[in-house]
C-alpha cells in the first residue's frame, strides 16, 4: 500500500510539473517578446515595476522565469537594480494568484480546459491560437494532477507507514522548511511545491504548522535557481538581483518560522480549510515581505552593489579588450584601437558562422545556445565600438581620420547585422530542424557546406580589406557576388531536381535548404560593404565624393549600398 501511494504521488507531481511547463512555454511562445518589451517600458519607478512583476508572473506562472529574464537585463545594464528588485517583489506576489485560483474546487473546469486546448492546438490555423491551446492544456493538466494527488492519497489515510513517514520528515518546522526549499529547487517551481503541500494538508498527512513551514521552504527555494544560473557568469555583479531576492526570502523565513503557531491560529480563524490555509499564508507572506522591502530598496541596492562589485573577467566575450581610454586626443591611435576591436568582432562572427553550420548539420542543441550567447556579446561590442568612435569624432579629424571613423562604424554595424541574421534566422532554422529531427540528403548537405565555405572565406577577405584597404582584393570581393548568385542558382536547381526525383527526405527539409541559402546570401551582401568602402577611398567608384565631417554633429549620411546601412540602420534581420 505504502509503495503504491508514493508512486501515485510521484506520478501526480510529474503531471503537475508537465502542466506547468506547457503553460509557461505556451505563454512564452505567444507573448514572449511582448512581455520583454513591456518590462522594458515600465521599469522606470519601483511602484510601476512592482505592478509589472505581479502581472508578468501571473501570466508566466513562474517567478523563476521572471527572475532569469530580469537577471539578463540587469547583467547587460539595460535595467537598474532598484526597479529590477521591485519587479521581483511583485513577481513573488504574482505567484500567489495562481495558487489562490487553484485552491478552490475546480473539478468541472479541468475537462473543459483540456477539450478546448486540444481543439485549439489541433484545429487552430494561427500560431498564437495553437500556443494558447497549449496553455489551456497545461492548465487542465495542472487541475487534473491535483485531483489525482488527492485521490491517490485518500486510501493512504489508513496506511500507518505512509503517515509515519510524513510525520517524521515534517515533524520539525525547520526540517520541513528545508525539504520545501529542496523540492522547489529540484522542480524549478514553487507553485508545484505549494500545490503538493495543499494536497498533503487536505489529506491530513501534514499538520497545519508543517504545511506553513513547507510554504516557507517553497518561497526560499524559488530564489535558489536564478542564483545558481547567475553564478556561471563569473561576474559578482550579475548575482545582485538573485542574491537580493534570496536575502528577501531568507529574512522572511527567519521572521515567520518562530511565529508559525500563532499564524496558524490567525489564519484558521479566517478560513479553517487546510488547503485555503496554505494558499492564504503564501499570499500573506509575500505581501508582508513586499511591504517591508519596497521603501528601502534604494539602500538595499547600494548594499548589494558594495557586496557584489562589477568585475570584468577575461572570459566575458562582451568586454572590449582594445578600446583604450585616454587616447581620444590622438584620433589615429583611438581609431586603431576601435579597428582592432572591430576585427575581434569579425573573428567572433566568423566563429558563429562556423558553429551555426555545424549545429545545423549535426542537430547540436547545445551549440545553438552557445552561438546565441555569442550574438549577445557581438551586440554589446557593437554598442561599445559605436560609442567609442562617436566620442573620438567629437574632436577635430582630418579627411583620412574621418573616413576611417566611418569605415569602422560601417564594419561594426554590418557585423552586428550578420550576427542578427545568424541569431534570428539561421539559429531558428537549426532549432526547427532539431525539434523535428530532420536530416538533409548527402548532396544537399555538401551544397550547403560549399556555399557556407565561400561565405566564410569572403568574410575573412573583407577583414583583410578593412585592415589593408587593398583595392585589388576589394574588386575580387565584389566579383564574388556574381559567384554567390551562381552558386545559389546551381544549388537551387540541383535541389529542385532531387525533389522531383523523390530524393528529398521531406518537404520540410526542402524549405530549410532554400531558407539557409537565402540567409547566407544576405550575410554575404553585408560582407561586401567593406569592398565598397575601400574602392570609394581609392576614388574608384562612379559617384561624387563627399567632404568628410570634422565633428560628430556635422556628419553627412553615408551612401546606402548593398548591405551597407551605416546611419539609418533600417535593414535588420
Amino acid at each position: 500500500m505504502g509503495v503504491k501511494v508514493l508512486l501515485d504521488l510521484l506520478g501526480g507531481v510529474a503531471l503537475l510539473l508537465w502542466g506547468l511547463h506547457m503553460v509557461h512555454s505556451g505563454i512564452v511562445r505567444a507573448f514572449g517578446n511582448k512581455i520583454r518589451r513591456f518590462l522594458g517600458m515600465v521599469l522606470q519607478n519601483r511602484y510601476r515595476a512592482f505592478a509589472a512583476g505581479v502581472g508578468v508572473t501571473a501570466v508566466l506562472q513562474s517567478s523563476t522565469a521572471t527572475a532569469l529574464m530580469l537577471s539578463s537585463f540587469t547583467a547587460s545594464g539595460l535595467v537598474g537594480l532598484v526597479p529590477a528588485l521591485a519587479v521581483m517583489l511583485g513577481a513573488n506576489v504574482g505567484t500567489t494568484l495562481i495558487v489562490q485560483l487553484l485552491s478552490f474546487d475546480s473539478s468541472a473546469v479541468a475537462p473543459l480546459l483540456l477539450i478546448s486546448g486540444v481543439l485549439a492546438f489541433k484545429r487552430g490555423t494561427r500560431t498564437i491560437v495553437k500556443d494558447l491551446g497549449r496553455v489551456a492544456i497545461g492548465l487542465g493538466l495542472m487541475l487534473l494532477s491535483l485531483h489525482l494527488l488527492l485521490d491517490s492519497m485518500a486510501p493512504a489515510e489508513h496506511a500507518p507507514a505512509v503517515r509515519e513517514l510524513f510525520n517524521a520528515v515534517t515533524g520539525e518546522p525547520l526540517l520541513a522548511l528545508l525539504i520545501g526549499a529542496l523540492l522547489t529547487w529540484a522542480a524549478h517551481s514553487s507553485v508545484a511545491t505549494l500545490l503538493l503541500t495543499m494536497s498533503l494538508a487536505s489529506s491530513n498527512f501534514v499538520s497545519p504548522v508543517a504545511a506553513l513551514a513547507l510554504v516557507l521552504g517553497a518561497n526560499l527555494g524559488s530564489a535558489l535557481n536564478p542564483l545558481v544560473a547567475g553564478a556561471a557568469s563569473g561576474n559578482p555583479a550579475h548575482q545582485r538581483l538573485p542574491m537580493g531576492n534570496l536575502i528577501n526570502r531568507a529574512i522572511g523565513c527567519a521572521i515567520f518560522l518562530p511565529l508559525l503557531a500563532p499564524t496558524v491560529q490567525l489564519l484558521q480563524a479566517i478560513d479553517p480549510n487546510p488547503v485555503r490555509l496554505a494558499a492564504d499564508f503564501h499570499a500573506f507572506f509575500n505581501i508582508v515581505m513586499a511591504l517591508l522591502f519596497i521603501l528601502p530598496l534604494a539602500s538595499f541596492a547600494r548594499l548589494l552593489e558594495r557586496l557584489l562589485p562589477d568585475v570584468k573577467t577575461a572570459t566575458d566575450l562582451s568586454v572590449p579588450l582594445y578600446l583604450a581610454e585616454g587616447v581620444n586626443d590622438t584620433p589615429s591611435v583611438a581609431l586603431a584601437c576601435a579597428a582592432r576591436e572591430t576585427l575581434r568582432m569579425g573573428d567572433m562572427v566568423d566563429t558563429m558562422l562556423e558553429q551555426t553550420m555545424t549545429a545545423i548539420l549535426t542537430n547540436d542543441r547545445k551549440l545553438v545556445s552557445e552561438v546565441s550567447q555569442k550574438d549577445d556579446a557581438v551586440d554589446r561590442l557593437h554598442e561599445a565600438v559605436k560609442l567609442y568612435v562617436i566620442n573620438v569624432t567629437h574632436g577635430s579629424l582630418d579627411e583620412g581620420e574621418a573616413r576611417r571613423a566611418l569605415e569602422v562604424l560601417s564594419l561594426a554595424i554590418n557585423l552586428e547585422h550578420i550576427g542578427d541574421i545568424i541569431d534570428k534566422n539561421l539559429l531558428e532554422l537549426a532549432s526547427k530542424k532539431i525539434r523535428r529531427q530532420l536530416q538533409f540528403s548527402a548532396e544537399g548537405a555538401r551544397e550547403l557546406q560549399e556555399f557556407h565555405r565561400v561565405v566564410r572565406d569572403n568574410l575573412r577577405l573583407s577583414m583583410t580589406i578593412f585592415l589593408s584597404g587593398d583595392v585589388k582584393s576589394a574588386r575580387r570581393l565584389l566579383e564574388e557576388k556574381a559567384r554567390i548568385r551562381e552558386l545559389e542558382s546551381i544549388a537551387s536547381d540541383n535541389h529542385i531536381a532531387r525533389l522531383k526525383e523523390g530524393r528529398i527526405e521531406s518537404m520540410e527539409t526542402s524549405s530549410l535548404h532554400i531558407d539557409i541559402l537565402r540567409d547566407l546570401k544576405r550575410i554575404h551582401s553585408h560582407i561586401c560593404s567593406t569592398a565598397y568602402a575601400a574602392l570609394e577611398a581609392a576614388g574608384e567608384l562612379d559617384r561624387p565624393r563627399r567632404t568628410p565631417p570634422q565633428r560628430a554633429d556635422q556628419q553627412a549620411p553615408l551612401p546606402m549600398r548593398d548591405g551597407d546601412q551605416i546611419l539609418k540602420g533600417e535593414t535588420r534581420a
